[in-house]
């Protein structure tokens, strides 16, 4: 028997009939990737505070087919369908992107939105052959609106689908930043583990040496918690407040994470971030984040001038920003179907 999830802190085992519009989340991650929980997490909030008007309900992954079967016997014209963001649409998780295949092709005639993502179908036989299932599913859905995360992903999923694309930040930049008024000390590396990792481990270990000078401890984590057997909506929110707290406690974050460098945003730390095998991260920090001081991204791999990149980020000051304004094309899709049904 599935559990749904009701504002993040109910769980029911059959969905409500009460009349009341729904938004229906699926895709929810169990697993402990602390940047795609932090999605999860920030989905939730927006559509709360901008659309408090509907019900907002989280199916999780691992219950997609169990979801799909139970919403379709409630579901009505005032419903909104969701997919979550994060992570990326394309041909490197699959099951991801074949559950995400079901859901569009499902309710077709209900607006459904897939939160802000990155897109990557590997140019090979494999590749393609995945791309063409998704077309042919998305393509289903005449109410779905892609939303990109980044304009290199927003270009792709023009000339790749005929649906609908708008174009916003990661979901996670709308939650708002925190000052921990931690004393801070030491440096963190987070590091991926995964298929997606690019950066050299001997350039890493010159960047630790770099970095202790005898006086200042190295960390090496990763975003992926190992503590953790599963995560879920009932649970996931203190376990991001205390990865903000791990690096707020930090002079310096070293990521090839593209979430690390959003935590370290959202916590005013400084970081650097490398790159990842298909330029999620590069193309998202040149479309929404250049403009923050105490953040970079970096092709380099001198390391003396990484060591210059590095001195100047640990002496930058932080500053006010406001990226709510960059979700106003979600917003007006949402608005714009919440009026119909009022």
């Amino acid at each position: 028997m599935s559990n749904f999830f009701i504002k993040g802190n109910k769980t029911v085992t059959v969905l409500p009939t009460n009349g009341r519009a729904k938004f229906f989340a699926f895709g929810i991650p169990n697993y402990t990737n602390l940047g795609d929980q932090a999605v999860s997490l920030a989905s939730r909030k927006y559509i709360e505070k901008e659309f408090p008007e509907y019900e907002y309900i989280e199916i999780l992954e691992e219950n997609n087919d169990e979801g799909i079967e139970a919403v379709k016997k409630i579901i009505t014209s005032q419903d909104i369908v969701s997919f979550v963001g994060g992570g990326n649409m394309g041909s490197l998780y699959t099951d991801h992107e074949s559950a995400r295949r079901k859901v569009f092709s499902t309710f077709i005639n209900n607006l459904t939105i897939s939160f802000p993502q990155s897109i990557n179908f590997e140019d090979n036989p494999q590749g393609q052959k995945e791309l063409k299932l998704s077309q042919e599913a998305y393509n289903k859905n005449p109410h779905l609106y892609l939303v990109a995360r980044d304009a290199q992903s927003y270009h792709r999923m023009q000339t790749t689908f005929k649906s609908h694309v708008l174009f916003t930040p990661d979901m996670v930049l709308y939650l708002n930043p925190r000052d921990f008024h931690f004393e801070r000390s030491g440096a963190l590396f987070a590091l991926r583990r995964d298929g997606e990792k690019v950066i050299k481990d001997e350039l890493v270990e010159e960047l630790k040496d770099l970095l202790d000078n005898g006086q200042r401890p190295i960390k090496q984590t990763d975003t992926v918690l190992d503590d953790v057997d599963r995560v879920t909506p009932l649970t996931r929110e203190k376990l991001f407040d205390q990865e903000l707290e791990l690096f707020a406690h930090q002079e310096m974050i070293i990521t090839d994470r593209w979430h690390a460098m959003v935590f370290s945003v959202l916590t005013g730390t400084p970081c650097l971030l490398f790159g990842n095998s298909y330029g999620k991260g590069k193309h998202a920090y040149f479309d929404w984040l250049e403009h923050i001081n105490w953040i970079d991204y970096t092709d380099e791999s001198d390391p003396e001038r990484l060591k210059e990149a590095i001195h100047r980020l640990m002496n930058s000051k932080t500053h006010d920003f406001d990226l709510h304004p960059d979700f106003e094309q979600l917003h007006r899709v949402i608005a714009r179907h919440s009026n119909i049904i009022k």
